[in-house]
């Protein structure tokens, strides 16, 4: 039986991805205007229109009938599914395709990746992985729901701003936090997102960054791993890179490197980097 997996716009996969892969688009949302995340929308595109207005955007969850109609058509291909989607305690999207999927019993399997961006790629490219393996689909969703508690995914912020503009924090603390050039240190931990620390100057907030993720127990290089970043250019992810050089330097010549794009971006604005891994411990 041929493998469907379907993710959502929010694993930020550049496209054109691998041929089994599906990528359902977000809706982002410019006060009026609204976009499909990666469709009518690019990466770029979105920090242009986030760095030069004055509205903060929106996002709405994929709906239950785009995901029936896209398991219809893979299931009448077909194909087993795998959805791996963005966690369900930051978005109802996998909730919408829970719902779906009741349709389709024993056809397909939805995952909750329990993590977002390059945290949510990672299980989509591990699922490929556990795909080209040989497995089936309902396998493969058993796998993901074992391994995904590995992931780590944590990033260094380059401003407060746009926490602030969220209503995530108060305006007194952005604006402490910037004249300090306070770097937060966020992460995704059971499907949320939480503080791990504050440091003074992106230097020291990239050693916070690798101490992070030297406390996890390093990265496991069998599977996939993956370094991000939001914004127009990548200057502070290379800095980053220059001073993490002892975490990948005796194991790749090439740090895989995707864009975050606007649902993620939203929140933490441009200027960040992130990196998501499986941890050392724990896997197959």
């Amino acid at each position: 039986m041929k493998i469907r997996i379907i993710t959502d716009s929010a694993a930020d996969l550049s496209q054109p991805c691998r041929p089994e892969v599906t990528v359902l688009p977000m809706t982002l949302a410019f006060g009026e205007e609204q976009f499909l995340d990666g469709v009518d929308l690019t990466h770029r595109q979105f920090y242009e229109k986030l760095i030069e207005g004055d509205v903060l955007p929106t996002t709405s969850q994929i709906n239950p009938a785009q995901f029936e109609e896209a398991f219809r058509q893979s299931v009448e291909a077909g194909e087993d599914v795998v959805a791996v989607l963005l966690s369900a305690r930051l978005s109802g999207t996998c909730q919408s395709a829970r719902i779906a999927a009741e349709a389709f019993p024993g056809r397909v399997f939805v995952v909750d990746s329990e993590n977002a961006a390059i945290g949510e790629q990672v299980l989509v490219r591990r699922a490929l992985t556990l795909m080209d393996q040989g497995l089936d689909a309902a396998a493969i969703a058993g796998q993901l729901e074992r391994e995904r508690g590995d992931i780590r995914l944590v990033a260094l912020l380059d401003t407060l701003e746009y926490l602030k503009r969220g209503g995530r924090i108060s305006p007194s603390v952005a604006l402490v936090g910037g004249l300090l050039s306070v770097k937060p240190v966020i992460a995704v931990e059971h499907g949320e997102v939480v503080m791990l620390g504050k440091a003074r100057g992106s230097k020291n907030g990239n050693n916070l960054l690798v101490q992070e993720i030297r406390k996890t127990g390093g990265v496991d290089f069998d599977r996939p791993y993956l370094l991000g970043y939001t914004g127009l250019e990548d200057s502070l992810l290379q800095k980053y890179i220059a001073d993490s050089a002892a975490l990948w330097e005796d194991h790749t010549a090439a740090l895989p490197i995707s864009t975050i794009g606007g649902t993620i971006g939203t929140h933490v604005g441009p200027g960040a980097v992130a990196v998501a891994f499986f941890r050392r411990s724990g896997g197959v």
